[in-house]
């Protein structure tokens, strides 16, 4: 989603992968690792459009999976339902939870990020590094 923080991972890293249960390992992983790491986070079945799954929410945002061509993006965004809005308005949210992603955003990169993207083409395409930590690790 738009302004999200945004940690990248490849689904399928070998040809004999099962890519269906590969992503049902990493929804399970995500859940787990964040309602571990963010106790305030619940379990929540929904969508953002049509390709954005969200998993948790909570007071403020929204944590979820978008896939494409065996890359997964899990993100982490500002809550944008309509609950969200009508509670700012009789109690401001919004400059909290933006505050809150500020403050968690490394934190959640560290725990998910396997690729960094390091740029775009002009017809859109992406260009990825493994990430440091990745690379430092041997994982």
């Amino acid at each position: 989603p738009t302004g999200s923080v945004v940690a990248f991972r490849l689904l399928d890293d070998g040809e004999d992968d099962d890519v269906d249960w590969a992503y049902e390992c990493l929804v399970d992983e995500v859940i787990d690792t964040t309602k571990a790491t963010f106790p305030s986070f619940e379990r929540f079945e929904g969508w953002r459009g049509r390709e954005d799954r969200i998993l948790l929410r909570n007071a403020f945002a929204e944590c979820g999976i978008s896939t494409y061509c065996g890359l997964a993006a899990i993100w982490l965004a500002e809550r944008d339902d309509a609950r969200y809005w009508e509670a700012d308005f009789y109690i401001p949210r919004a400059a909290r939870a933006r505050h809150w992603l500020d403050q968690v955003s490394a934190r959640f990169i560290e725990l998910f990020g396997e690729l960094r993207m390091v740029g775009r083409f002009s017809n859109g395409e992406a260009i990825f590094e493994r990430s440091r930590s990745t690379c430092d690790t041997g994982a």
